[in-house]
C-alpha cells in the first residue's frame, strides 16, 4: 500500500483552494507521473485522514473525484486501487517558477474615444430594487424563459417605449429579444440573406458589422456619403445589386447627422421596388442635445420593408448584453425559424428586471439624467478642442449622439496620430480606419460619454500635443 503522508506538506491551509480539491490534484500527479503505479491500493480513508489531519469526508470526497476521473477504482471490501492508465507513464517536468507576463490592457484614465456610457452614473440601487422584486414575485422569470423571442413583459414594455420615444407603432409580438445590436444584425443577415448575397453598407460605418458580413459569406456593396448623407443604391438591373441595406440613419457612424425625410422616403422607395430590406440601426437614438427626438425610418415605413434593431448598451448598459428587434408581422415567422436553428443568445435573467425598471420610470429617469450629464460633458469636449486645436482641426458637431468627429486636414496620418497617442494612454480612433474603399477623410473620432470633464480635458492635452508634434 502506497504511502502518502508526504503531501501533507504540499497542502496550502490558507489557500481559497478547496483542501480536497488540492488533495486531488495531488494524488492524480503522483498517478500521472507514475510515483504510484497501476494497481496499487491507496491508503483507507480513516488512516489517512489521520496522517493528513484532514476530516475522512474531506478524503472521500477526493477518491470520489478520481474514481469519476478514471484514475482509481473502488473494490468492494478492499478500497480503491489506481488504474492503468497506459504502457508508458507521463512524465511531468517541474513547474516552472516564471510566471506568464500580464497582458497589457489599454487604460482608460483618458480614454476618450467613441464610449460606452458611464457605468459611474449606473443607478445600481434602484436597479437591485428592480431584481429583488422580481426574485421575491416571480423568481423563475430569472430563469426560464418560455418564449424564444423572449420575455414578453420586456417586449411589451419596449413596444410601449418605442411608441413614445421613437414614434413606432408596434406590437409585442413583433419584438424580439436579443443578445446587443450585433446579435440582432446577425440574425436579421441569417434570416433574410443567403451566402453569397449582396449587402448595401454605409462606407465609412462600422467595422464589425463589415466584418459579420464577410464571415457569413455575404459581399459587401458600398453605400458611399455624398455631401451630407449616404447615397441610395440605383435602381437598375444588376447582379450587385443588394438583397438589404444596413443604416444608421438617426446618427450616422461615425460620421454623425440624422438622414433627411427626402433620403428616407427615397431609400424606403428603392426597397419596395426591388424587394429588398432595411435594417435600421438605431444604436443611440435617445442622445440628442437640441430640439425633439428624430422619428425613427421604420416609423415612416408603410409597406413594411423596415427591420428595426435597439440595443440597451449605449444607454443603460454594456454589462446586460441586451438588445432587440422590431420585426414586420410576416417575417416574424421567419425569424422563429432562424432562433429555432441557431439557437438564442440573449441571457434570460436581467429580463423580467428591466422590464420592472422601464416600467416604474426609473429607465427613463436614468436617460434624461445622463443625457443632461453627457450634454455638459459634450460641451467641455468641444470646447477644449476649439480652446487647443482650433487652427488645425474642424468640428462636425450635430448635437447628437456619443461622439465628435474633429476632422484633420489631408496631410496629417490620423492612424499615426492615434498611434502615439495611445501610447501615451489615451485612446481615440481615425476616422480613416472606417473606410472599405474609396479615398478615406482624415480626422478623430471622439468620445465624451465615458468620462468626466478632468478626463476629457487631460485627454485633449495628450491629443494636442502629439498633432503639434507631427512633421508635415
Amino acid at each position: 500500500m502506497i504511502n502518502l503522508s508526504a503531501i501533507v506538506y504540499k497542502l496550502d491551509r490558507q489557500s481559497a483552494t478547496p483542501l480536497f480539491v488540492q488533495l486531488t490534484s495531488e494524488i492524480r500527479h503522483r498517478i500521472i507521473s507514475g510515483e504510484i503505479k497501476s494497481n496499487q491500493r491507496l491508503p483507507p480513508s480513516r488512516s489517512l485522514s489521520t496522517e493528513l489531519g484532514l476530516s475522512r469526508s474531506t478524503i472521500t470526497s477526493s477518491y470520489e473525484q478520481l474514481v469519476a476521473e478514471g484514475y482509481i477504482e473502488g473494490r468492494r471490501g478492499s478500497g480503491y486501487y489506481t488504474c492503468p492508465i497506459g504502457e508508458t507513464e507521463i512524465k511531468i517536468e517541474p513547474s516552472s517558477s516564471k510566471t506568464l507576463p500580464r497582458l497589457k490592457t489599454q487604460s482608460t484614465s483618458h480614454q476618450i474615444g467613441p464610449s460606452s456610457p458611464d457605468m459611474r452614473l449606473f443607478p445600481h440601487r434602484q436597479w437591485a430594487q428592480c431584481v429583488s422584486r422580481v426574485a421575491r414575485l416571480t423568481p423563475e422569470a430569472l430563469i426560464s424563459a418560455n418564449d424564444a423571442f423572449g420575455d414578453y413583459k420586456l417586449r411589451h414594455s419596449i413596444a410601449s417605449f418605442l411608441r413614445d420615444w421613437r414614434g413606432l407603432d408596434t406590437s409585442p409580438e413583433q419584438i424580439l429579444i436579443t443578445a446587443g445590436s450585433i446579435d440582432a444584425l446577425e440574425i436579421c443577415l441569417r434570416t433574410l440573406a443567403n451566402v453569397g448575397d449582396f449587402i448595401g453598407l454605409e462606407n465609412p460605418g462600422y467595422q464589425p458589422l463589415r466584418n459579420i458580413v464577410l464571415n457569413l459569406g455575404m459581399k459587401p456593396v458600398w453605400l458611399t456619403m455624398g455631401e451630407r448623407e449616404v447615397e441610395v443604391p440605383e435602381i437598375k438591373s444588376s447582379t450587385a445589386a443588394p438583397t438589404m441595406t444596413i443604416l444608421t440613419p438617426s446618427h450616422h457612424y461615425p460620421l454623425g447627422g440624422a438622414m433627411s425625410p427626402l433620403r428616407r422616403y427615397e431609400f424606403l422607395q428603392w426597397a419596395e421596388q426591388t424587394n429588398s430590406w432595411i435594417i435600421e440601426d438605431d444604436y443611440d437614438s435617445e442622445f440628442r442635445y437640441a430640439g425633439s427626438p428624430i422619428q425613427a425610418l421604420a416609423g415612416f415605413d408603410t409597406t413594411n420593408r423596415t427591420i428595426y434593431v435597439g440595443t440597451f448598451s449605449k444607454v443603460f448598459s454594456t454589462g446586460l448584453r441586451l438588445g432587440f428587434l422590431v420585426s414586420p408581422p410576416e417575417l416574424i415567422p421567419r425569424f422563429a425559424s432562424t432562433l429555432a436553428r441557431y439557437g438564442v443568445k440573449a441571457a434570460t435573467t436581467a429580463q423580467r428586471a428591466l422590464s420592472e425598471f422601464m416600467d416604474n420610470g426609473e429607465f427613463y429617469r436614468h436617460i434624461r439624467r445622463t443625457r443632461r450629464i453627457y450634454a455638459e460633458r459634450r460641451k467641455v469636449l468641444l470646447s477644449a478642442l476649439q480652446e487647443k486645436l482650433d487652427d488645425i482641426v474642424s468640428i462636425e458637431d450635430h448635437a447628437a449622439g456619443m461622439q465628435l468627429l474633429a476632422a484633420l486636414p489631408g496631410q496629417y496620418d490620423d492612424k499615426a496620430i492615434v498611434k502615439a497617442a495611445r501610447d501615451q494612454g489615451v485612446v481615440v480612433n481615425a476616422l480613416s480606419s472606417y473606410y472599405a474603399t474609396g479615398k478615406p477623410r482624415k480626422g478623430l473620432v471622439l468620445g465624451f460619454c465615458g468620462f468626466d470633464e478632468a478626463e476629457i480635458e487631460r485627454g485633449v492635452g495628450v491629443i494636442e500635443k502629439v498633432i503639434r508634434a507631427v512633421k508635415l
